[in-house]
């Protein structure tokens, strides 16, 4: 598994992904995620009330996960597989 928890300075260039353990599309992202080999930091939202706060305002008032963010600073809210892919051979 390619999870990491810290929050080391080396994190701040790595995937992070914002979500809750209950939800499925967090579930595939975290999986393909694994599959692939890319490290990604997990934030459960419902254990840090600031992510959750970010989750909600980078999503326009929508408490929407997964929110995964890249290191070029980009979003992808609720990805599919597909998508994961196209943003990652970018």
């Amino acid at each position: 598994m390619q999870q990491i928890q810290s929050n080391s300075s080396a994190n701040e260039k790595m995937i992070k992904v914002y979500a809750t353990n209950w939800c499925g599309d967090c579930r595939m992202a975290r999986r393909w995620f694994d599959a692939h080999g890319v490290p990604y930091e997990y934030i459960n939202i419902e254990e840090d009330d600031r992510a959750a706060e970010y989750v909600v305002r980078v999503n326009h008032g929508a408490r929407s996960v997964p929110t995964i963010v890249f290191p070029d600073g980009s979003i992808l809210v609720e990805p599919s597989p597909r998508e994961l892919a196209s943003k990652l051979t970018q």
